[in-house]
């Protein structure tokens, strides 16, 4: 049995921001688990966010399966700078919706490079909407105690965009 115990929530206030960040992530947990509800004010219907441990800019792989409502696809990033293909609303999309998406972390704790999971969607009125589904890995043995999320257009999350983290705990 594992309990998800809530250790940090962001929430965007009227100014909007740049960037989504925990940091001193405790160390007493198995996995960790963020829940975002987002939205950027990029001029578009979506937006991909960056991922970031540590602030480290190396290092991440990834292999997502995407789709779009009509046509699906699939892509492999190797060595890039972030994590990728994190999905939310953006400026163009129905109003006053957010996108939505879960990163699962396990053993961010161990010596071993760390794997990681998505499952983004944003929410869009309309015949287009995209989903991904994500499997990463960062290349580093370090335990993780800072995660941050960016635009990858360089766009600010709007107010009421929310971030929590969680830990889990297996009995």
């Amino acid at each position: 049995m594992a309990n998800m115990i809530p250790i940090s929530t962001v929430t965007v206030g009227s100014g909007g921001s740049s960037i989504i960040q925990f940091t001193s992530i405790p160390q007493i947990y198995t996995d960790l688990v963020i829940k975002l509800s987002g939205r950027t004010d990029r001029v578009s219907t979506y937006d991909f966010v960056k991922l970031k441990f540590n602030g480290s800019a190396t290092s991440y792989s990834e292999r997502s399966l995407n789709g779009n409502g009509t046509a699906a696809a699939s892509e492999t990033n190797n060595a890039t700078t972030y994590g990728f293909n994190y999905i939310v609303d953006a400026a163009s999309a129905t109003s006053n919706t957010f996108g939505n998406f879960e990163i699962y972390i396990p053993n961010y704790t161990s010596g071993n490079n760390k794997s990681y999971s998505t499952d983004a969607v944003n929410e869009n009125n309309a015949t287009t909407a995209f989903t991904a589904f994500t499997a990463g890995l960062w290349s580093n043995t370090s335990p993780i105690n800072t995660i941050s999320m960016e635009s990858a257009n360089s766009a600010n999350f709007v107010q009421y965009s929310t971030a929590t983290l969680y830990g889990i705990r297996k009995y």
